[in-house]
């Protein structure tokens, strides 16, 4: 089965193969994996030694964004959101339900915030003390550049939360760089290609130590999570953690730096992404977003008229070993064909013909390239490319 979703994605067979073993999480030689991959997760985020601190808890992205907002923005306290995709709808959430205020600018889910959005929001509300904004929308594919949004931050002198959870590894970032950042979340199984169930805080260690019991609970708070390594080394978890997903994490940061590192993994999305857009276009469908705002994550598509079923096509597609996501979350009716995990070019290719297959079988083609089938008998759709 070709894997074609925003993740969890298609992994290497080495990173699923390292999940099967018993562990023993407090076993020093265990303890040694979870210290070297929090030291390299730091490497990859830019972090400096010392300056900053890999934070790692269980649970999904959501757990690691909800425990920043916790951990940085106080009870009541008061952050700017940009509002346009599904998941900048579920930081409000999750942090109104933890007390925190989101002050939202309210966007269309086809384009990224501006500067000139951003430097009016804060000037509208200097109340706020962070920015929290999505980097990669994986509801519809956008990119709201940390560039853009750290320098808008300092210009107004305030901090930063990057819910970075489908882009670390491959959109180019250096925490180094951006001093305004309190908190750099993600998860390893979007752009690293391992394995659900973990995610991971890269903070400032004198900010994130100021801020202990902030949080408002035990579980979320980094600042423990901080102490815990201070206090007993970085090798040693707080609870019992994910020890198999961190192992196979470990051998998923081995094959990211054998493949060349963030470089080589976006170079590789990139021509992905422009196989499918370019493909989908060819079979006549329509891309939701412009060239210029489309990242190298997730294509999303204008679903067909003519009475077409999300569901039967995926299912249609299933049978033919392609899977992708079977609902959506943009304002329009759409499709979405992820472009990352352990997935090369010529899977691409492969899965633009099983797409035109199943868009001939279900009647879904324009006339036009309908009419260019019928007079060419056996040729597959995407061989029209």
């Amino acid at each position: 089965m070709l894997l074609l979703i925003p993740g969890p994605v298609q992994t290497d067979p080495r990173v699923r193969a390292a999940m099967a073993a018993d562990i023993a999480p407090w076993d020093t030689d265990f303890r040694t994996e979870y210290a070297a991959i929090r030291a390299k997760v730091l490497e990859l985020a830019g972090g400096l030694p010392g300056e900053h601190a890999t934070l790692p808890l269980q649970g999904s992205g959501h757990f690691i964004v909800e425990a920043a907002l916790r951990t940085f923005i106080p009870a009541g306290g008061r952050f700017l959101l940009p509002m346009n995709g599904t998941y900048a709808e579920r930081i409000h959430r999750l942090a109104s339900e933890a007390g925190r205020v989101p002050v939202t600018i309210e966007l269309p889910d086809t384009r990224p915030v501006t500067a000139a959005e951003l430097d009016a929001a804060f000037a509208a509300h200097p109340e706020v003390t962070h920015l929290c904004a999505v980097v990669s929308e994986t509801g519809s594919g956008i990119i709201n550049d940390p560039e853009v949004l750290g320098a808008a931050a300092r210009r107004a002198g305030k901090r930063v939360i990057l819910d970075a959870v489908s882009a670390f590894g491959a959109w180019p970032f250096r925490l180094a760089d951006h001093p305004e950042v309190d908190a750099l979340v993600f998860t390893p199984n979007k752009c690293l290609e391992g394995m659900p169930g973990v995610g991971f805080a890269v903070c400032p260690v004198e900010r994130t130590r100021a801020r202990h019991g902030q949080a408002g609970s035990w579980s979320l708070d980094l600042a423990d999570v901080l102490l815990k390594a201070e206090l007993t080394g970085s090798g040693t978890p707080r609870f019992t953690p994910a020890a198999q997903v961190l192992r196979a994490f470990g051998v998923a940061l081995h094959l990211y730096e054998e493949e060349g590192g963030q470089p080589a993994r976006l170079a590789r999305y990139l021509e992905n992404m422009r196989i499918l857009r370019e493909g989908m276009e060819a079979l006549g469908l329509r891309p939701y977003l412009a060239a210029e705002h489309q990242g190298p994550i997730i294509g999303t598509f204008h679903q067909p008229g003519g009475g077409f079923e999300l569901q039967r096509f995926v299912d249609a597609l299933k049978r033919r070993g392609v899977l992708i996501s079977n609902f959506y979350n943009t304002t329009e009716p759409t499709f979405r064909i992820g472009c990352i995990g352990t997935v090369a070019p010529d899977d691409m290719r492969h899965a633009v013909r099983v797409i035109g297959d199943v868009l001939r079988e279900l009647n879904a083609l324009p006339p036009e390239l309908e009419s260019q089938l019928m007079a060419r008998p056996g040729l597959p759709p995407g061989d029209i490319l």
